[in-house]
Parts: structure tokens; sequence; C-alpha cells
């Protein structure tokens, strides 16, 4: 069984999936302006010692900094997925299975993306992966086509959560990991629902001073929020 060959890479990518997850909802809370921004008043480490007003961060730092430490854990998982297929089949790069070969050519571009530059990805596509699409049905899919030198964006291959489903597919159905039962979470503090960026909270009662927004209503009884998002009020 390859579980039993690969330990160490089905554990690799638990743990980098884990660092999305947290991750995600560090950017989550600093959205929502609930992410403790707290540092020591004096940091000793090694030879070194910072103070407070060195090391501390405003509200609008947080935020990038929250963007880019979810870039961070996609290109953590991307690395991950490639070394974890390399290991398990070898050549992936010329494997008979159309779906292996998808699963690595996306990881692997994707990581290459970010190779360079983590601030700042850019696509790199070898001429031999250009004007071709990449896919794992129902998981992640990726046109090459005109993005070579272009910055990557999520919509290039279907956002992070293609990426974490992308690492759970190699875990499940290429390193044959065991899929266990799930130990139960202790309930959320709040009903949060995102789509992309948006960030929908349920509240208990609506606060005072409110100024009805006015959005534009739809023939099927929605609100549009924006050009991608429509909203429905249900009982």
């Amino acid at each position: 069984m390859i579980a039993e060959q690969h330990p160490d890479q089905i554990h690799r990518l638990v743990l980098a999936e884990i660092q999305f997850r947290l991750a995600s909802a560090v950017r989550l809370a600093t959205s929502l302006q609930e992410q403790p921004l707290d540092l020591p008043t004096e940091w000793t480490h090694g030879g070194h010692t910072v103070r407070y007003e060195e090391v501390a961060l405003k509200p609008d730092q947080a935020e990038v900094a929250a963007q880019l430490l979810h870039q961070s854990a996609t290109f953590l998982m991307a690395t991950t997925i490639r070394g974890a297929i390399l290991a398990a089949v070898g050549d992936a790069k010329n494997h008979s299975d159309v779906i292996v070969r998808s699963a690595y050519q996306i990881a692997r571009m994707i990581r290459n993306a970010f190779a360079h530059d983590p601030t700042h990805p850019v696509w790199s596509i070898d001429q031999d992966c250009r004007d071709q699409t990449f896919e794992v049905s129902n998981v992640i899919r990726l046109d090459t086509r005109g993005i070579n030198g272009n910055a990557l964006k999520w919509a290039d291959y279907g956002g992070p959560l293609a990426i974490l489903r992308l690492s759970q597919f190699v875990r499940f159905d290429i390193l044959r990991d065991e899929r266990r039962e799930r130990r139960p979470f202790a309930p959320p503090k709040n009903v949060i629902v995102q789509q992309g960026n948006l960030i929908l909270r349920k509240v208990d009662r609506m606060p005072g001073g409110l100024v009805p927004a006015g959005l534009p209503k739809t023939e099927d009884g929605g609100y549009r929020i924006d050009g991608e998002h429509v909203i429905y009020f249900t009982r």
C-alpha cells in the first residue's frame, strides 16, 4: 500500500493543510477586526532584543499581512503536493494516468509562480505546457493559454479551496491515506458565510444607527450586492 510506503509525505500534506486552515482563520478574523494584534512589549531571542514599537502591527498592515499569509499557505501546499506526487509515482510528468500528470503539473506550475517572488507570484509556464488545460475533475483546473508572464490570479486555477481539495485528492487518491472519522469540533462562536472575499455574519439584533443600503432588487426576489453577489432573505 502506498500509504505505508510514504507516511512522511502524508504527514507533510496534513501539516500544509492545517497551516492553510489557520491562515484562513487569521485572515477572516483580521477582516472582521477581531484578530488580536498584541506582541511582546519586549522580545528577546538569541542575541537580539526588540521592543513593542519595533514589531507592532497597525490594522491596515495586518490586513495586508493576513493576505500574504494566505498566499504563503498556498505556496506551501503546492510545493508539498508536488513533492508528495513525485515520491509516490516517480516520473509524474510522463505518468500513464492523465489525472496524476495534471495534478503534478498544476502543483508544479503554481509552486514555480511563487518561487522567485512569493509576495508577487508570476506564471512561468514551460513551453511544453503552454496552450493546454490541466484538470482533476471536480477538484481543480488550470488553462495555461495566455497566462505565461502574467501575475498569478486565484481565478486562473479556482482559488485557495481548489488547492486544499487538490492536497486532499493527492493524500487520499494517490497516496491512499486512510479516511478517518473526524473528531467533533467545538461549535463556532459566530455563524459566518463566506463567498470568495465576501463575508456575511449572522447577528442576533441589528445595531442602532443603520442606514438602509438601497440595494437593487433582482427579478427572483434577491438583492444585488455587487456584480457577482446576490443576497436572499429567508425565514
